[in-house]
């Protein structure tokens, strides 16, 4: 039997509805089993802009590298981090034991 869901209400700024977001269960008001996947191609992650102290010579390294594969060296190191912390994360996943079913 589908449960019945509760109307979702008119806000009249964002803020108002942000908090009654924080303080409400989305699954009371949206069947969560009929939503799509959309795709938001032109929507970029935030970034925060960090200080990282790295070693001149690993520095010059990246540098060429990057000026090989004809891209900034910014984005070469992120390029890096990403893939390492893909592995990492695929590393704890597969050494964290499966909760059993309840």
């Amino acid at each position: 039997m589908a449960k019945e869901l509760k109307e979702i209400p008119t806000f009249k700024v964002e803020d108002e509805e942000r908090a009654f977001w924080a303080t409400h269960d989305s699954t009371e008001y949206v069947d969560w089993d009929e939503a799509e996947t959309v795709v938001l191609p032109k929507l970029k992650p935030s970034t925060k802009t960090i200080s990282l102290r790295l070693p001149e010579l690993m520095l010059n390294e990246l540098r060429v590298i990057a000026n090989k594969r004809d891209v900034p060296y910014q984005s070469l190191i992120k390029m890096f981090l990403k893939e390492r912390i893909d592995q990492a994360l695929k590393q704890y996943a597969e050494s964290t034991p499966a909760l059993p079913p309840e």
